[in-house]
This record gives C-alpha cells, sequence and structure tokens, in this order.
C-alpha cells in the first residue's frame, strides 16, 4: 500500500510553542457525573511542559475534575479550513490549593502577557475561593492546515 501523499502537518516543537505564547485561551473538557463532556473556556499558560489556569474552587470543572481527573485541552485557531491550527492535550488535572497559588498563577499569567505591565493586586476574597489547575500532557496532537498547501 502507497503511502499518503498528504503532508505532514504537525507543528514543530518551536511552531508549538509559539502557538501557545500567541493563543491564550482554549476549551477545558472534563467529564461530568453522567458521562457527558463538559466544555469550557479557559485562559491559561504553558510551563515547563504542564498548563495552568484558575478556577473558582465550587466550580462544575472543578467538582468534575475532583471525580476524575482526565481532561482534554484544545487550543485552536484559524477560520477558514485552510487556516486551522491547533493543539490538543489529554492529561491529568492536580489541583492544587491555596492563595499563594492562585497568585503565583495569576502573575505568571500577567507577565507573560506583557512582562512589562504592572501586576495586578487582587483582594484574598478572589484568591481564596480559587484554585490552580496544573495539567500535565499524556498526549498531545497538533495541526497546521496551512501546511496542506491548499490541498484539502
Amino acid at each position: 500500500m502507497a503511502e499518503s501523499a498528504r503532508p505532514d502537518i504537525r507543528l514543530t516543537p518551536d511552531e508549538q510553542a509559539a502557538f501557545l505564547r500567541e493563543n491564550r485561551k482554549c476549551a477545558l473538557a472534563t467529564i461530568d457525573k453522567d458521562g457527558f463532556p463538559h466544555l469550557v473556556a479557559m485562559t491559561f499558560y504553558e510551563k515547563d511542559g504542564a498548563f495552568w489556569m484558575t478556577s473558582y474552587g465550587k466550580a462544575q470543572k472543578v467538582v468534575n475534575i475532583r471525580r476524575n481527573p482526565q481532561v482534554g485541552l484544545m487550543i485552536e485557531s484559524g477560520d477558514a479550513y485552510g487556516e486551522l491550527r491547533g493543539v490538543m492535550v489529554r492529561g491529568s488535572c492536580e489541583l492544587i490549593e491555596g492563595p499563594e497559588a492562585v497568585e503565583a498563577v495569576f502573575a505568571e499569567m500577567a507577565r507573560q502577557r506583557n512582562p512589562s505591565e504592572p501586576r495586578p493586586e487582587r483582594p484574598a476574597a478572589v484568591t481564596t475561593k480559587r484554585i490552580v489547575l496544573k495539567i500535565v500532557p499524556h498526549k498531545i496532537v497538533t495541526w497546521d492546515h496551512r501546511k496542506l498547501g491548499g490541498r484539502y
């Protein structure tokens, strides 16, 4: 059987790193108590191979993660099919509690967005109600349809 003539559309490691720096919004998928996907939009950053974000501790996604820490992320961009790029992550989510951990994630998000921007102060009431989500990937799949060169 002949190999596919379809070009390799995976992002290189450098392309993936640049894509994740440029795109800070993802869809986070958890599994609800009935076994259905629960999808929410989140902001995140990637550092040292993990994906970091915060949520209110009582949010449904956190309830779902406490029950089943297996999650999915999709970070994507593009409008037309030939422009689509993305990163899909399957991984385990560790929940980290404590206002210091939450503030550290907020600070890193702000630093990565704009290193010269002063860090906003958050009231303790905000950080004490929030929790850190640290997603450690088990599998990452990437794509860049621009590499198809119009062949789709």
